[in-house]
């Protein structure tokens, strides 16, 4: 049966008397729907998350353009690739990767593995020219990072990251108003990402907490404060950060009676000075911290202005919190502050409004965004952000915070225009259709 490509039936739905979509008996055959064929490697919390998008996509995102089946998953061993496997409904469960990155009947490769692993799973399906929705962050280190810029400049597929904090609705709305200057200058902000897992001493060694498997809390949960930073137009100049780790040794996850050195920290703090597209910096402050008791999986964000301010909390992601100083403050306060927007799950098109705007969402539901943006960029053929540029830059920030915390010093980390030089990007080019 012959296809026909998506711009030639573009051109023939502008003809006269070109098919509609009424006409049932013409229109499956010649235009019959593309399906993405997925391999996922990593079946963790995250790999989950992943699976859990393409389960849900059709009701979020209705109607699809498309089709999705996760057809292979690759683990660390075969009992977990065949549970993630039947839990998937893929027909390919294995332990090498390469069977899916390097295979003809898959189009899409997630990387959900340890940031240790990504290099490798990367420069194969790269090399293979899939299009790649790799969890945050890039790699483990810089260096690693510096391997793939090749793999990367040469890449024909589309390539996108996770770092999903982006697609809250909340978030979104705040970079409407500061794009809108209803903030004015920016003169001071502070971003914390808050965990509680690693305040208890008995807390087994996991790899997130192991320098050599890239854990740590400034590649895990700083990646997205600095992110989260760049999307909502600054741009890092200076930093100067500490890190802590809180206890020097750790249970060990395979046999608790032996305790394991720990290397990778699990609190920082950073003096950052960020530019937000005026002559004058604002002075922040970052945190990322696991040690935060009390805390379940908090992202604060507060940014002030000389016209307004904006505070934002992601465990109500319903709402945004907006102060406009524009307004006059008499008599007896006149109409003068916090106004709670109701933000809740306004997502914009194609997002189909469902459940509904009033209902509150969760921290699935952007990753949900994230995914579904990808997978609208990959069928229009079209760039993706965030991109492999933010995933580099987001890198090159983590080695800037790790250095000033190992060194006790302020860096100067690359101005993102320099990081995208390293891929050739200020010109769009040919991608993989």
């Amino acid at each position: 049966m012959m296809r026909l490509s998506p711009r030639f039936v573009a051109r023939m739905a502008y003809r006269e008397g070109a098919p509609t979509l009424d006409q049932a008996p013409f229109w499956p055959y010649c235009c019959p729907m593309q399906t993405y064929r997925i391999g996922i490697i990593g079946f963790g919390a995250i790999g989950k998350v992943h699976a859990w998008a393409y389960s849900v996509l059709p009701f979020y995102y209705s109607p699809l353009p498309f089709k999705t089946r996760i057809t292979a998953v690759a683990t660390a061993h075969q009992h977990s690739a065949r549970a993630a496997a039947e839990i998937c409904g893929a027909g390919l469960a294995t332990t090498d990767f390469r069977r899916l990155t390097e295979s003809p009947d898959i189009d899409i490769i997630h990387i959900c593995s340890p940031n240790n692993h990504h290099r490798e799973q990367l420069a194969s399906a790269l090399k293979h020219n899939k299009h790649v929705y790799c969890d945050k962050p890039l790699v483990a280190g810089w260096d690693e990072a510096g391997e793939l810029i090749p793999l990367l400049v040469a890449h024909r597929g589309r390539f996108g990251m996770a770092f999903q904090v982006r697609f809250f609705p909340t978030v979104q709305r705040a970079a409407h108003l500061l794009r809108d200057g209803r903030l004015g200058r920016i003169l001071s902000y502070r971003l914390a990402y808050l965990h509680s897992g690693n305040a208890d001493p008995q807390a087994p060694a996991r790899w997130k907490l192991s320098r050599s498997a890239g854990g740590g809390v400034i590649a895990d949960l700083a990646s997205h404060v600095v992110d989260l930073l760049t999307a909502l137009g600054g741009e890092i100049r200076e930093l100067s950060a500490q890190s802590s780790i809180a206890f020097a040794t750790r249970p060990s996850s395979d046999k608790p009676s032996r305790r394991i050195r720990i290397d990778a920290e699990d609190h920082l703090v950073a003096l950052v000075s960020t530019s937000f597209g005026g002559d004058t910096p604002a002075l922040g402050t970052i945190e990322a911290t696991k040690i935060a008791t009390g805390a379940e999986d908090e992202l604060r964000l507060e940014i002030h202005g000389t016209k307004g301010a904006l505070r934002i909390n992601s465990m109500t992601p319903h709402w945004l919190e907006f102060y406009d100083a524009t307004r006059p403050d008499v008599p007896f306060g006149g109409e003068r502050g916090w106004t709670r927007i109701d933000v809740g799950q306004r997502f914009a098109p194609p997002a189909a409004s469902f459940p509904g705007p009033k209902f509150a969402m969760g921290w699935v539901r952007s990753h949900l965004g994230s995914i579904a943006e990808f997978l609208y960029a990959v069928h229009e053929h079209r760039d993706h952000s965030p991109n492999a540029v933010d995933g580099l830059y987001v890198q090159q920030l983590i080695d800037a915070l790790q250095r000033s915390a190992h060194s006790s010093r302020p860096v100067v980390p690359l101005p993102r225009r320099e990081v995208e030089a390293l891929l050739g990007r200020q010109e769009p080019r040919e991608l993989r259709q």
